[in-house]
């Protein structure tokens, strides 16, 4: 318990000092803790006026526990990737970035399907709390830099499938 207390005190100072201090944290934190993999749950495709802008993988939260976890201990993930968190009804969203060794854009959804609100290049291992503008019932976290690399703006749509417990399809 000591050891991930200190390690948390030293992440938020490293993270604290800059981009180049971020790259150390996760270094660090991928060294020193162990990684949970990367679990394939669905496609999750983004949408610009009906046409398709980019579709990823996405694990799939939707229990208080793995909500709560997030992508905490993820060190990295694969390209075109993330996290989509169910919740039961649109709310006011609030999410943080400890213990979270990777920089994220969060985009966060209503319950129509569309983006309401994103906050993007989130640092790692802060406790700053990253509030939803207006409710959300779904979050999307992303790598930091994915909404500008993809020009995704509030108004986009998404539509997510998940995959098969059997097949994988």
């Amino acid at each position: 318990m000591t050891r991930y207390i200190c390690f948390f005190l030293l992440a938020v100072t490293i993270a604290a000092c800059g981009n180049e201090s971020s790259s150390r944290a996760t270094e660090y934190a991928e060294e020193n803790f162990p990684s949970i993999p990367f679990r394939d749950d669905g496609d999750l495709t983004f949408f610009r006026g009906g046409e398709e802008v980019v579709t990823i993988d996405i694990e799939i939260a939707e229990s208080d526990s793995a909500r709560i976890r997030g992508l905490m201990q993820r060190p990295s993930l694969p390209e075109k990737s993330g996290m989509l968190f169910l919740f039961e009804r649109e709310t006011m969203q609030i999410f943080h970035m400890s213990n979270t060794p990777l920089a994220l854009d969060l985009l966060f959804t209503g319950s129509d399907s569309t983006v309401v609100d994103i906050d993007k290049y989130n640092r790692p291992f802060t406790s700053d709390l990253i509030r939803s503008d207006v409710p959300a019932q779904y979050v999307i976290e992303v790598p930091a830099g994915f909404a500008d690399r993809y020009g995704l703006v509030e108004g986009e749509r998404v539509h997510w499938i998940r995959h098969d417990a059997e097949t994988g399809l």
